[in-house]
Order: structure tokens, then C-alpha cells, then sequence
């Protein structure tokens, strides 16, 4: 199948113009695949010269990053309307990450920083750990705010002691997912007794969150 060129003029705000940069990487991932596209096919898309794209994108791994954090943004704003059906931070935290891992990792972008796709791409993406866990607290650390002046969260934990420790989470629920599916009771069953504990304040013993009806 040919590679096609689109014609088009990249903004003079520099703002913009990367917006557009990825709007044309992110339609080229879709229908090559992220591992087999390249940056002459982005600069196709884009109608720009591949010279140009380094002008924004100082390599693939850059211009990669930046998608994957306007994905992860966007599967956020999701995932806080979903939150706003729970009122406990233990619901939250169970019934949100199930469902945010669940989108996540039906995202091929998003999986290059939490699955091993991204020993296809020829060696880990630059810094996608870091980034894993910066996405991570920027996503639950205004849930862990609210949490705690509520006073459901333990006295001495850190936003980023629990971030960090969701990201461990998150990676062991990518392999988990891909086998079940998210309303698998035992995956529940796990993050409450395993997870929860480090996290909430005073949760009862054995206390484990219904599946959703």
C-alpha cells in the first residue's frame, strides 16, 4: 500500500504547529501501527519536510512521548467523569484504575510506556518509566488531595509514595487485564486486600468492594 502525502501548511505558532505535527503522527500510527511507521510517513502526513519535524521533535522517542502524554490526558478527563460516581477513595481508587488500565492498554501508544510492546520498538522508549509516573501523579494526585482532607487517606504516606506505588499496580494489571476482563472479582479482590491497605486509613478487615452491576 503507498504511502500517501497530505498537503497542508503548519501554523506560525509554535504551539499550534506541534498540535498538528501530532494530530498527523497519531492519524499515521492508526494506520500503519506505531512500530512501522516513520518520520518521513509523520512528515507526509503533515505535508512538511522531515527536516521540519525535527525542528519540534528532536527524535521519534520525543515526538512519541508527546503523543503518548496528550492520549494519557485524555483517557484522564475520562476516567475523573467516571470517578464522579464514587464517593470513597477506596472506590475510586479500585473501580478507577480497572477502568483507566482497561483503556489504557487497549491503546498502543500508551502500552509502549506499561507493556512489553515496547521491546518491538528496538529498546525501551527514553525515560517511559519517568514518564509512567509522572502521568500517574498527575492523574490521582487531586483524588488523593480531596481523599485527604476528607480523612480517608493514612497519616504519613505521600502523593508520591501512593502514585509510585499505583504505577507498580497499573504494570502488574496491564499483564492481568490482557487475560480477563475487568470485572474479574478476584482483580478487586486484589487491590483491596493488597493495595488499599497502604493507601486508605482504617479500612476494615476483609472489607471488599462489590463488583459493579
Amino acid at each position: 500500500m503507498a504511502r500517501r502525502r497530505a498537503t497542508g501548511v503548519l501554523s506560525a505558532d509554535a504551539g499550534i504547529a506541534r498540535g498538528q505535527i501530532l494530530a498527523a503522527a497519531e492519524s499515521t500510527f492508526q494506520r500503519y501501527g506505531v512500530l512501522k511507521s516513520t518520520m518521513d510517513d509523520i512528515a507526509r502526513e503533515a505535508g512538511v519536510s522531515r527536516p521540519t519535524l525535527y525542528r519540534y521533535f528532536r527524535d521519534r522517542d520525543a515526538l512519541v512521548t508527546a503523543l503518548i502524554e496528550v492520549r494519557s490526558r485524555r483517557l484522564f478527563d475520562e476516567t475523573r467523569e467516571f470517578l464522579c460516581r464514587y464517593e470513597s477513595v477506596a472506590e475510586q481508587l479500585v473501580e478507577g484504575l480497572l477502568h483507566l488500565v482497561d483503556l489504557g492498554r487497549q491503546d498502543p501508544l500508551i502500552r509502549l510506556i506499561v507493556g512489553p510492546e515496547h521491546l518491538g520498538w528496538g529498546a525501551p522508549l527514553a525515560g517511559s518509566s519517568e514518564l509512567a509516573a509522572e502521568l500517574t501523579h498527575e492523574m490521582w494526585s487531586p483524588v488523593i488531595d480531596a481523599a485527604r482532607e476528607r480523612g480517608e487517606i493514612r497519616p504519613g504516606a505521600t502523593n508520591r509514595e501512593i502514585t509510585d506505588w499505583i504505577v507498580l499496580v497499573e504494570l502488574i494489571l496491564v499483564g492481568r487485564m490482557d487475560f480477563g476482563a475487568a470485572s474479574d472479582p478476584d482483580l478487586r479482590g486484589f487491590l483491596t486486600r493488597l493495595m488499599l491497605p497502604g493507601i486508605v486509613a482504617d479500612r476494615p478487615a476483609g472489607d471488599v468492594l462489590p463488583p459493579l452491576s
